[in-house]
């Protein structure tokens, strides 16, 4: 078999086809100027770049906007009521079960009767046993007064003797005296024959307003003691309306107003919102966890009675709102430089950075860098609108900028236009004024530093480093 030849290396034709060996400094340097090249090109590019090319944009768009207070609830029936007992015994019978429609006047339920029906005899007895006295005491009372008469009658002839008179006359007051006693003891029998009839009622419990059972406290069987508290048995409440109950923290109830327009979902039906109006914000609150929470309340209908009983809610009290009108992302938003939060007219939106008094001035945007916006703007020392107002901090209510300035892309530049806003939450902004709907915005995402500084500030800021432009209207280009 043929063998292919094996070439050995030769260190000598090797050499003579390179040539000389390489210096050992020549590869370092080819890696130096290697790097330098690379650095030049990308440096040029980035630094030459437009802002179109490096700026996060998003169009206006046409939609709804709303600032709402959002809490926690559950439902309850409008009018509810528990229906207890008000003797104790044995729950003999119940008639009704649960989701039962009921009437007023309706029999639930039944007590054994037996110990309140042999008292009720009782008391029929001994009131036939005091009128049957009262009848003979009025007997006697009757011959009593005829013989008090008679003696009155010798004594004036003088045929009977003073004593007689007396007696006849003392028999007739006794005979009064003891009628009147019978009397009251019959009037005392009535009253407790009364009382216990009515506990003999109570043995049969019926429904006081119409509705559905909605809970079954007690069973049959049950022995029931009402000598202390009144025992429940079951619970009746009316489904046409229901109560939300939605607790709010301390610090959004300050926004709420009695007769503002409130909403909510519940778990099964996220997607169908039911609205209602606020009915009234109960003083006493509930502290959970050391947190301090205000019961809300508002009704809304259930004819389709699909609301239960104990059923979450989420739940949205509505501050502001707006509906298709222009908005754009909140991120967009920048305050007026050296303007105040006054009234409409104050400071100026273009103004230079020399000629902004230093306590109006915004720090670096690089000090806030990678942070939410609300914790970015708050350290800033910016007036980012939060849901539609500022909070009182400080004990100082502060009125709520409405003018901003939002960076437009307009024809591949950059310009610094003021718009006014209009009904704010934590995502979007409604505009007022400003912009059209189909314009395009930059975001906090796109520009790094120096917002909002003008369409020149922006050109002279390319010149800056490459990734962002000039916050100080940058520098000439090294």
């Amino acid at each position: 078999m043929f063998e292919p030849a094996k070439i050995l290396p030769n260190k000598s034709a090797f050499s003579t086809i390179v040539g000389k060996p390489r210096p050992r400094w020549l590869l370092p340097a080819l890696g130096a100027v290697a790097v330098v090249i690379v650095g030049g090109i990308a440096w040029t590019f980035m630094g030459r770049s437009s802002p179109a090319t490096t700026a996060l944009a998003q169009p206006v768009v046409i939609g709804d906007v709303e600032d709402a207070v959002t809490a926690l609830g559950t439902l309850q029936p409008l009018q509810y009521v528990d229906v207890g007992t008000q003797v104790s015994g044995q729950l003999k019978v119940l008639h009704v079960d649960y989701s039962a429609m009921v009437k007023k006047g309706d029999l639930l339920a039944e007590i054994d009767p037996t110990i309140y029906q042999a008292r009720v005899n009782a008391d029929q007895a001994q009131l036939m046993n005091l009128r049957a006295q009262l009848a003979q005491r009025q007997a006697q009372r009757s011959l009593a007064a005829l013989q008090f008469k008679r003696q009155q009658e010798l004594l004036k002839e003088n045929a009977t003797s003073q004593d007689a008179y007396d007696t006849s006359d003392s028999n007739l007051k006794v005979n009064v005296a003891q009628i009147a006693a019978l009397e009251a003891q019959i009037k005392q029998t009535e009253s407790t024959l009364s009382g216990d009839m009515a506990n003999l009622s109570y043995t049969q419990i019926f429904a006081p307003m119409d509705g559905t059972v909605v809970n079954l406290i007690a069973k049959q069987g049950q022995t029931l003691n009402a000598n202390q508290t009144a025992p429940l048995v079951l619970r009746i409440a009316d489904l046409d309306t229901m109560t939300v109950w939605a607790q709010v923290s301390e610090a959004d109830v300050p926004k709420l107003k009695v007769g503002m327009d409130a909403y909510f979902t519940t778990l099964g039906t996220s997607d169908r919102r039911r609205y209602g109006k606020l009915r009234k914000i109960i003083p006493t609150p509930d502290v959970v966890n050391n947190v301090v929470l205000y019961n809300c309340l508002f009704d809304v209908e259930n004819p389709d009675g699909d609301l239960l009983t104990q059923m979450s809610a989420q739940v949205f009290f509505v501050v502001a709102a707006a509906q298709r009108v222009p908005i754009v992302p909140v991120t967009a938003l920048h305050p007026v430089r050296g303007a105040g939060r006054g009234p409409r007219g104050a400071g100026a939106p273009n103004a230079s950075p020399t000629a902004t008094p230093p306590a109006a001035t915004p720090p670096a945007e690089p000090q806030t860098a990678g942070q939410p916006p609300e914790q970015a703007n708050a350290q800033a020392g910016g007036d980012r609108p939060r849901g539609g107002r500022r909070g009182r901090e400080g004990g100082a209510s502060n009125v709520v900028p409405t003018r901003y300035t939002v960076n437009v892309l307009k024809d591949g530049d950059v310009e610094s236009r003021e718009v006014e806003v209009g009904v704010v939450n934590r995502m979007s902004a409604e505009i007022k004024s400003g912009l059209q709907p189909g314009e395009e915005v930059l975001l906090d995402g796109g520009l790094q530093q120096g917002q909002g500084g003008g369409r020149q500030n922006q050109r002279q800021g390319q010149g800056g480093p490459p990734g962002g432009f000039g916050g100080g209207g940058g520098g000439p280009r090294i």
